[in-house]
């Protein structure tokens, strides 16, 4: 934990200390406790794994009124404390907009980036933001873009409050929306474990931080994407219905180092099967001329949804 004033900052690390640095951006909800690889597979990777909680979520103060770029000056604060001079980034879902604004912001720090299932941009030129995405998610976006961040609180508190008591409950409710791909991930008894416990904490502070993170994904994220210069992975399972592949296709059109691994017969929660081999990938000297990782599944459980 960071203080720093008025604020506290949570954080964690994973994996081999003295390992090539990494931070993690959670989905949304999520917090620094949502689904990682192993210690064991970190060490075999090499990897040091730093991933913290969003403001408004776990035990990170909230600010109200975040842009998604605001997430670099926590990143730099994570940095500084643990003193690292240049790292890769990789968010999943709602962590994917964090993340390339990490690589935007920071080019002289950010060695690489990789963005799974992420969303575009609200205001993306050429996009249709809602095609295929499933109703609940067009519905909170579409809420926020009209109605504003005390509209979407309200709206969310009562679910946050249903997690807490029941962690499963978020998963229960969009079952019925998921794509088969997405069910048999969550099949796995131990992942399910994880990601309860991780919503637990994510809502400590009931709906602050989802509320936050919905209403910066629908405003001027703070950077343009094209700006991006270092070598990037765009992942997206071809089925996924909470963060469309249209979303990916238009970042790929836009990042010009970019690389796109479009996986069939996956969607959305698959990501975690492919973390693994992402995290390989941007720490691989070299990751521009590197070939695109094979998404063989790998153990997970170290411990989130869109």
């Amino acid at each position: 934990m960071i203080e720093n004033g008025d604020r506290s900052l949570a954080f964690q690390q994973r994996g081999m200390p003295d390992g090539s640095p990494v931070f993690m951006f959670h989905g949304t909800p999520g917090g620094r406790l949502g689904p990682l690889p192993r210690d064991s597979l970190l060490y075999r990777l090499g990897i040091r794994l730093i991933t913290y909680d969003r403001p408004g979520y776990g035990k990170s103060t909230r600010r109200e009124g975040r842009r998604v770029a605001d997430c670099v000056a926590d990143v730099e604060t994570i940095a500084a404390y643990l003193d690292i001079k240049r790292f890769a980034v990789v968010g999943r879902s709602g962590g994917g907009p964090h993340a390339l604004a990490c690589a935007a912001l920071l080019p002289d720090r950010v060695s690489s980036v990789a963005a799974i299932v992420s969303l575009a941009p609200h205001d993306a030129d050429g996009l249709d933001w809602y095609q295929d995405m499933s109703a609940s998610n067009q519905l909170k976006y579409k809420v926020a873009s009209t109605d504003g961040r005390e509209v979407v609180e309200e709206r969310l508190t009562p679910e946050a409050m249903r997690i807490a008591e029941h962690p499963w409950k978020l998963i229960d409710s969009l079952y019925a929306e998921m794509p088969l791909a997405d069910r048999r991930v969550l099949r796995d008894g131990a992942l399910r474990t994880v990601i309860e416990k991780s919503y637990v904490e994510a809502v400590q502070q009931q709906a602050a931080g989802w509320a936050d993170d919905v209403m910066a994904f629908v405003q001027p994220w703070g950077f343009e994407v094209s700006t991006i210069d270092c070598p990037t992975m765009l992942w997206h399972g071809m089925d996924d219905v909470f963060s469309p592949l249209t979303h990916t296709n238009w970042l790929k059109q836009r990042i010009r180092n970019s690389v796109v691994r479009r996986e069939p017969r996956a969607a959305h929660f698959h990501a975690l099967d492919a973390l693994p081999d992402l995290l390989l990938w941007l720490t691989a000297d070299g990751p521009e001329f590197a070939s695109p990782p094979t998404y063989a599944t790998s153990p997970l459980m170290a411990g989130s949804h869109h």
